[in-house]
């Protein structure tokens, strides 16, 4: 097994782990929270390697992992953030009432 096949390999997805997301083997850690912390916070690969103790080609490997299946993955992320406003209308906040003045 070649380098290149070893780092392949640091994608995983495991249906109890993360609810079956990709993820960096050996962490809890999904691909899409490495895009979120790169794209939308503007986090340099250094400062996501530090901060969470991964190495620079995990943090590059989940990215080319997201640029080669972007759009299934965006589908994915889509229906995960519908559940979840589903769930926010069904079950309202209690704290959220609360601090509006309602009862809680």
């Amino acid at each position: 097994m070649t380098a290149t096949d070893k780092l392949v390999k640091r994608i995983v997805r495991t249906p109890e782990v993360c609810g079956g997301q990709p993820r960096i083997e050996g962490h809890r850690i999904r691909v899409r929270d490495i895009v979120m912390w790169f794209e939308a916070l503007r986090m340099s690969a250094d400062e996501i390697a530090n901060e969470y103790d991964l190495s620079l080609s995990d943090i590059y490997l989940a990215l080319a992992y997201y640029h080669a299946n972007q759009q299934e993955l965006q589908q994915e992320w889509d229906a995960d953030d519908t559940y979840v406003e589903q769930l926010m209308e069904k079950y309202p906040s209690r704290l959220k009432a609360y601090l509006k003045g309602g009862k809680a």
